[in-house]
């Protein structure tokens, strides 16, 4: 299986992808889709290059499924509702491609990655360095998106046992219930 994981900004949009066979986590490729070189105000614009830069990723590197981060609300609702624009984007960029899409918060990523949930940048691109075997530290953005591939690729697996066992067991009023997941 094939997972891209999408870590959404306006400025700078990371994205990373990994190849999972079994317990084996196998680096694809990873990096930046960058909007600074257009004018702050130019909304639409920046939008469309992040919908354009995901959907040039997604034929690439065919992925199977996706990962991306769930906004968390900031300080500023301003800033909140323009990540969540951007995020949009991106995930629009993905259900139009036809590839399902889970989705995590960074809490949950840093916990399954590093296995605390409040680490820090430097962490999450340690861990990934290790747990991918990469040569060296990946920028943060394209960290941060390669540890939500990763979080997708142990959540994927417990998702299937659980549904194997619900179809073992048979529909009932127990019955598992999926997240938030495309």
């Amino acid at each position: 299986m094939r997972i891209l994981g999408i870590d959404p900004g306006l400025r700078t949009t990371g994205f990373g992808v990994i190849d999972v066979d079994g317990s084996n986590l196998s680096y694809v490729a990873s990096g930046t889709i960058s909007t600074q070189h257009l004018d702050i105000g130019l909304l639409p614009a920046r939008l469309k290059v992040l919908f354009d830069g995901i959907r040039e990723v997604v034929a690439r590197y065919e992925p199977d499924c996706a990962s991306v981060e769930i906004v968390f609300v900031n300080v500023n609702p301003q800033s909140t509702l323009l990540l969540g624009q951007a995020r949009g984007a991106c995930i629009t960029a993905l259900v139009s491609n036809d590839l399902p899409v889970a989705e995590y918060t960074a809490l949950q990523m840093k916990q399954a990655v590093v296995g605390y949930g409040r680490a820090d940048k430097t962490q999450v691109q340690e861990m990934v360095r290790r747990l991918l075997t990469l040569p060296g530290l990946p920028g943060s953005d394209a960290a941060d998106a390669l540890g939500l591939a990763i979080t997708h690729a142990h959540a994927a697996k417990a998702m299937a046992r659980l549904a194997q066992a619900d179809g073992a067991l048979g529909a009932g009023s127990g019955k598992y219930k999926a997240g938030r997941s495309r």
